[in-house]
C-alpha cells in the first residue's frame, strides 16, 4: 500500500546532500514542469511537490520516496 500526502503534510527525503525535511505543497497529477525539470506526474502515478524547510526550493517526489516526518 502506498503512502498519500496531503498539502501542508511535514515529510522527509534523501538527496544527495542528505535527509531533508519539508511539506507537501500539493499533489501532481497531470504533467508539469518545475524549473527545466519536466516531471512525468499523473492520475494513475501522482507525484507530491514539496518545499525544502531551509532553502525554500521545491521539488517534485513519488510517494516511495518520502516519509512523514
Amino acid at each position: 500500500m502506498t503512502t498519500t500526502f496531503k498539502a501542508g503534510d511535514k515529510v522527509e527525503w534523501e538527496s544527495s546532500q542528505g535527509t531533508v525535511t519539508g511539506k507537501v505543497k500539493k499533489k501532481l497529477t497531470a504533467p508539469t514542469d518545475i524549473k527545466s525539470h519536466h516531471v512525468a506526474a499523473s492520475k494513475e502515478h501522482p507525484e507530491y511537490l514539496v518545499v525544502s524547510d531551509k532553502t525554500g526550493a521545491e521539488a517534485a517526489h513519488k510517494a516511495s520516496a518520502l516519509k512523514k516526518a
